[in-house]
């Protein structure tokens, strides 16, 4: 009896026209090996916690065999890049093979990356290589770590399959768990090819599937937008407190569903530096970390633009107005928690002003800052200070701070305690990856395991491998990374 004879795949998606979708089979990847398992999300999805007794899944994910119940697709969708649309988008190497119930009921679509040519390729071969790979699966896992919506990592697998890119690299494959994969830009082709009646079509199933409350309403349509405006701006807020770039903000990679989706030529800060950009094909800084919230919300008027042969104008613009709103509310109170000043005092809008300006101008590393700062009730000022090559500047500001903290009704244990949870100690720093993927082009794989490890569990301590969360060399400082993937 085969693994896949007990597992119930659906695919909701083919319930719309051919015009939505492609069918393609994958094209097979040579002598493929998993080289890594997330038995937790496996078991999350009733699937086994372990593969090696499991050949079939293998097989079957790689696209060396097939199965009646899987049918893969190649979604069609468009999108703004750069702030230019491009109708000629879509599934170019990735495929949907289907939907898994689990245990929580929700449906989560089972997806390959790297899965070969598909109608949307273009000038592409469809496939991924490792080292992009590598940097999807650890960062949508450290996402998920640190508690913000995102895509998930199931499995990621190497081949003997040459893939030319600036040089012959290793095929790989990423197996990709998502609610959906449905983006702004599935709405946007509809919109702009003058398809109203497949946009409505998509409208009502996406309500229907993801946002059922909205049939409650009197305005279903508008609800639904609004609740996808709301969604966005939480998610860009959780992005901006923890100072991580996306890099690649197009539409076709947001989310409907608020989710982090589609991970490139992303970032975490190193040093604080608002107008930091990650992508090096970004020239003019569309996509810089402190112009992430003005372009979610630039997205979202596209989409807005989109649904408006269905939801009246008035609705959108009030949709939209308030996004600002949700965002600074969401940052607000992700900022409080990260300083552990919950109470709202008079001056606390200058204060927080002051302490990124601060920062800024010493060019004190986002995340061990805020880690160190946590850590006062057991380390004391010195880690602190020693951010800081102005120790005596370093120390007024430290007493502000203090000084400030004693207006909380919390203990210094308390309030630490409650800092720790919500400053991370890890973060997938670009120059770790680096060497995890370098490692792994050699076939050592320990690097990639043991960053799993801490980012999937960012606030703990994980002492055996607390050099992981020491500051970058300075050649690992500020790296660009292309799309090239």
């Amino acid at each position: 009896m085969s693994v896949w004879d007990s597992i119930h795949l659906s695919t909701r998606f083919t319930e719309f026209p051919a015009s939505f979708y492609t069918a393609v089979n994958p094209t097979p990847l040579l002598a493929p090996q998993w080289v890594a398992w997330n038995s937790d999300l496996a078991a999350q999805l009733r699937l086994p916690r372990h593969v090696d007794d499991y050949p079939e899944l293998l097989a079957v994910l790689s696209g060396t065999e097939s199965i009646d119940s899987l049918s893969p697709l190649a979604m069609k969708y468009a999108g703004h890049q750069f702030g230019v649309y491009n109708p000629d988008l879509g599934d170019g190497r990735g495929l949907l093979l289907g939907e898994i119930e689990d245990k929580n009921g929700v449906y989560q679509d089972i997806h390959i990356k790297g899965a070969g040519k598909t109608p949307y390729s273009r000038m592409g071969d469809g496939r991924a290589v490792l080292r992009s790979t590598i940097r999807e699966y650890l960062c949508s896992e450290a996402m998920h770590g640190l508690g913000i919506p995102t895509t998930r990592a199931l499995g990621m697998m190497v081949s003997e399959t040459p893939v030319y890119r600036e040089r012959v690299e290793q095929g790989a494959m990423l197996v990709r768990v998502a609610e959906t994969h449905i983006r702004f830009g599935h709405f946007e082709h509809f919109f702009y090819t003058g398809q109203h009646s497949e946009l409505k079509l998509l409208l009502d199933k996406v309500i229907e599937w993801y946002f059922p409350d909205s049939l409650n309403q009197a305005h279903p349509y508008a609800y639904f937008f609004n609740q996808v405006v709301t969604k966005t701006a939480q998610m860009i807020a959780q992005w901006q407190s923890v100072g991580f770039a996306h890099g690649v903000m197009n539409t076709d990679n947001m989310s409907v569903l608020g989710q982090t989706f589609d991970y490139g030529p992303f970032a975490f800060l190193d040093d604080y530096e608002p107008g930091y950009i990650c992508n090096h094909s970004d020239y003019q800084g569309r996509y810089a970390f402190d112009n992430q919230p003005s372009i979610a919300l630039w997205n979202l008027t596209a989409l807005a633009h989109a649904l408006s042969p269905f939801i009246e104008r008035a609705e959108l613009d009030n949709a939209l107005e308030g996004f600002t709103a949700t965002l600074q509310s969401e940052y607000s109170q992700k900022m409080r928690a990260k300083f552990g000043l919950l109470t709202k005092q008079s001056e606390d809008g200058v204060f927080f002003n002051d302490a990124f300006e601060f920062i800024e101008r010493y060019q004190v590393d986002f995340t061990l800052f805020f880690r160190t700062l946590s850590n006062l009730d057991t380390s004391g000022k010195t880690p602190v200070l020693d951010l800081f090559s102005d120790k005596a500047e370093a120390e007024k500001w430290l007493q502000r701070y203090q000084a400030r903290a004693t207006l909380e009704p919390l203990s210094v244990d308390e309030r630490c305690d409650g800092m720790r949870a919500v400053n991370p100690k890890y973060i997938l720093r670009n120059y770790l990856a680096q060497q995890a993927i370098e490692e792994a082009e050699q076939g050592n794989f320990h690097l990639v395991n043991t960053l799993f490890k801490v980012l999937t569990t960012p606030y703990d301590e994980h002492p055996e491998s607390a050099a992981l969360a020491a500051p970058p060399p300075s050649w690992g400082k500020k790296m660009e990374i292309s799309c090239s993937s």
